[in-house]
């Protein structure tokens, strides 16, 4: 079967970056992340994380092989990255099968099933975590409060039971919901470090920032999405009477905001839209956490405005290269 290669009119730059490298580049940024969350949660942080990785790569290798016939591709970094984002989404006490079957969901339905990398349409490890928490809610908020607590926590996986050294808690998203904004005396410094309840992700916020300025100094993303999320979140969390600081620090927001609302495959191209498109996910994540009834909303904004990305595309398309010296050579000659 012949395949024909359609490409624009030149010139043609190279960016000088190959997709494995950028894959390999995001990975390495999100070690001092897992770092801070070993650091709080113990050996189950990494144990959940091999495990999603695992699920991930295996499941992107049968479907690969065996359904679509095609070379492997694994080696491009992308598998990895699902499973450490979907790791980093869930609770380090969540049971282990619970964490195969959404990485599964994640690599299966949210991205091969599309044609595999640069074909889906949703952010794959948020297919996965929000499948997680539909199918398993009472497992997806149960939060542990990290190492040295010392009490025996009780976790059922299918007809067993069995004990585990943690002791649970709710969230400071779950106490901003059940108790009121004007209750909590949060420790800032404390939320940034990883001296909080949540996931492996929310508990390192300052190791996440880390991470997206090595992105940015790597050129690897631009500073568009993530400013206009987090600066949309604060505003709106200001206009809702709430506070903005602890808006941000408090849950995933961080991370969705520099490492999935900037996935390149989901994100729209030019920066007029991603400034749209990172504008209504922090606006939506606020009116869902004011008056939704989940308490963190990060996951269903991305994923409704991975939705509208064609959308923001059309209406929001590039500048031709050499569009503004031609505008410039026009109006000289009028």
């Amino acid at each position: 079967m012949s395949r024909q290669l359609n490409i624009s009119l030149s010139p043609h730059i190279h960016g000088g970056m190959s997709t494995q490298r950028i894959m390999w580049l995001v990975v390495a940024s999100l070690i001092p992340a897992l770092v801070i969350a070993f650091l709080t949660f113990g050996v189950q942080a990494i144990i959940i994380t091999v495990i999603c990785i695992g699920a991930c790569l295996l499941t992107e290798w049968v479907i690969t092989h065996f359904v679509m016939h095609r070379p492997p591709t694994l080696l491009d970094g992308s598998a990895m990255i699902t499973g450490i984002l979907l790791a980093f989404n869930l609770p380090s006490i969540l049971p282990w099968w619970m964490a195969i079957v959404g990485s599964v969901v994640a690599i299966g339905i949210g991205k091969m099933s599309f044609g595999g990398l640069g074909c889906n349409i949703w952010n794959p490890a948020l297919v996965g975590r929000v499948f997680l928490l539909i199918s398993f809610p009472a497992a997806m908020t149960t939060w542990p409060e990290g190492v040295g607590a010392g009490a025996r926590l009780l976790v059922t996986t299918g007809a067993s039971t069995h004990a585990i050294d943690a002791n649970t808690g709710a969230t400071m998203l779950q106490l901003m919901q059940s108790q009121g904004i004007g209750s909590l005396d949060p420790d800032y410094l404390g939320m940034m470090i990883g001296n909080m309840n949540g996931s492996l992700g929310e508990v390192g916020s300052f190791a996440i920032l880390a991470g997206l300025v090595f992105l940015l100094c790597m050129r690897v993303v631009t500073w568009h999405i993530p400013v206009a999320v987090l600066g949309s979140a604060a505003f709106f969390s200001w206009v809702f009477g709430g506070n903005p600081i602890l808006d941000l620090f408090a849950g995933g927001l961080i991370l969705g905001a520099c490492y999935m609302a900037t996935d390149y495959v989901t994100s729209p191209m030019s920066h007029r839209g991603q400034l749209i498109f990172g504008f209504f996910i922090g606006f939506i994540t606020i009116i869902i956490r004011r008056f939704g009834s989940y308490p963190e909303g990060v996951s269903f904004a991305i994923l409704l405005m991975n939705s509208f990305v064609p959308l923001i595309n059309r209406y929001c398309r590039p500048q031709p290269f050499g569009e503004k010296q031609r505008r410039e050579m026009l109006k000289k000659t009028a």
